[in-house]
């Protein structure tokens, strides 16, 4: 028997045009949840709604920028304008970056990557949570096993996921007299469009994914795997076993965690 926890309950998704967030649009919207669908690209988008809506749910789509703060706050009011409240905020819009720091040219590409996935996920919340707050709703931060660790070629985007940990961290303490939840995710590498349009050394999409896609996890299972956590209410979840097991390894060997994360990009996987 499909899981009915989100029927009926606004869900904004941001980065939800594809990847892991399309897929957590889809699921939530089998459970009959109401969807507010958030990214860059309106088509794109509109294709992910009407799916959403075939699969049992209602759904919307506002065209946002997170990295832009005005445009967050028209998210935030035209969901609720549409839906009249807000049980649930998923943080996922991102970038990412393929770069040594020392092959970068033009430090802009770090300002944009903070911009996107730290910056958005704080101007989202920001505007979200005075409905959350009568909801006694929940955030869901969407980070990476890279706001664990550092990982090299990644260096602004480890830096943004980080910046997420200790901001959601610090909020969940803060409004946990609210009946608020806050659910931080720190997924490995997924199968994605993201890492197609990872940005290099020149700041331009790489137009081609540097992973062996076929051989990592699926967005399917990723966001199925979210849902069960957001279903739970979690602290959080770190959705691999090198990932985990990572976190007992830097109190003890940090080098051998070094180790891991570069063979993991030499490797692809």
């Amino acid at each position: 028997m499909t899981s009915s926890v989100f029927k009926d309950k606004v869900v904004v998704i941001t980065g939800a045009s594809s990847g892991i967030g399309r897929e957590l649009a889809y699921q939530l919207a089998a459970q009959g949840a109401w969807l507010s669908l958030a990214a860059r690209n309106a088509e794109r988008l509109e294709t992910v709604s009407a799916e959403c809506q075939a699969r049992g749910g209602r759904a919307i789509t506002v065209q946002t920028d997170v990295g832009e703060q005005s445009q967050c706050e028209a998210l935030i009011q035209e969901t609720v304008k549409n839906f009249q409240r807000i049980d649930v905020l998923v943080n996922n819009a991102g970038i990412t970056m393929w770069a040594k720091f020392e092959d970068l040219q033009d430090l802009g590409l770090v300002e944009q990557i903070m911009r996107t996935n730290f910056f958005g996920s704080v101007y989202c919340t920001h505007h979200a949570l005075p409905y959350l707050k009568q909801a006694k709703g929940q955030i869901v931060a969407i980070s990476s096993l890279t706001g664990k660790a550092g990982v090299p070629t990644r260096s602004a985007y480890a830096a943004s996921k980080h910046a997420m940990a200790g901001f959601f961290d610090s909020l969940r303490i803060e409004i946990a007299e609210y009946g608020i939840g806050v659910t931080m995710i720190y997924p490995d590498f997924v199968s994605s469009e993201v890492r197609e349009r990872a940005l290099g050394p020149d700041g331009r999409p790489l137009g081609s994914s540097p992973v062996r896609e076929k051989e990592v996890m699926s967005a399917e299972t990723c966001a199925e795997m979210i849902v069960k956590a957001m279903e739970k209410r979690k602290r959080e979840l770190i959705m691999s076993f090198r990932g985990r097991t990572g976190q007992w390894l830097k109190l003890i060997a940090p080098g051998v965690v070094d180790r891991i994360a570069l063979r993991a990009i030499n490797q692809g996987r």
